[in-house]
């Protein structure tokens, strides 16, 4: 248990207190929740930039940090995207659900092919993509503005841009993950095709 990965649990505990600070935000509108909720998800986004830079920095990167990191991660997005994914009424905005549709869609495909990948090849090699870190300062940005109550006037045209361009790029981001996952499984022995059985009990007859 290193300090980089002490650093990625807190994030991870710091996920649930954002979440019911934002609930009874929604539910009595005292602003004191909302910035607690604005505190509590700024202050995991520094510490996601702070844990990996701890963990290459000290050379603490490790298995369980491989997976806690992203986990919390996208932990932290989607709770925030599906809390902020219904109507609020006049207190929040709104995320739009073909965003929400297609960030989660994407999620699931990743981790439905890393199963697969897991199953057949025993070791999941995932290469970051410029496409998917974009999208996710994307999706981050929306939650941000709609959290701040920028989404009026104005600020509701850029959350529209902004969520227009997180949908395509975290869309580009699913395709090149799966086509890296193809070629994974395309490399594998486990991909080619396999000998019929007949042919060999008739190449054994031949030989007897």
């Amino acid at each position: 248990m290193t300090t980089a990965n002490k650093i990625t649990i807190v994030r991870i505990l710091l996920i649930p207190f954002f979440v019911v600070e934002l609930i009874y935000y929604i539910r009595t509108g005292n602003e004191l929740c909302r910035l607690a909720a604005i505190l509590s998800f700024a202050v995991a986004s520094i510490l996601d930039g702070v844990d990996g830079y701890i963990a290459r920095h000290y050379h603490q990167i490790s298995e369980l940090g491989k997976i806690l990191d992203p986990l919390a991660d996208k932990l932290l997005l989607v709770s925030a995207i599906v809390t902020l994914s219904f109507n609020h009424g006049n207190y929040l905005g709104q995320i739009p659900l073909w965003l929400i549709g297609t960030i989660i869609g994407r999620d699931l495909l990743i981790l439905i092919g890393m199963i697969v990948i897991h199953h057949f090849v025993g070791k999941v090699a995932v290469r970051p993509r410029v496409a998917g870190k974009i999208a996710t300062v994307l999706q981050m940005a929306v939650v941000i503005i709609i959290l701040l109550k920028w989404d009026f006037g104005q600020g509701a045209l850029w959350l529209k841009y902004i969520a227009i361009g997180a949908a395509i790029l975290t869309g580009v981001s699913g395709l090149l993950y799966t086509w890296d996952g193809m070629k994974q499984l395309g490399s594998h022995p486990a991909s080619s095709p396999t000998k019929p059985k007949i042919a060999n009990e008739t190449q054994i007859r031949k030989k007897s």
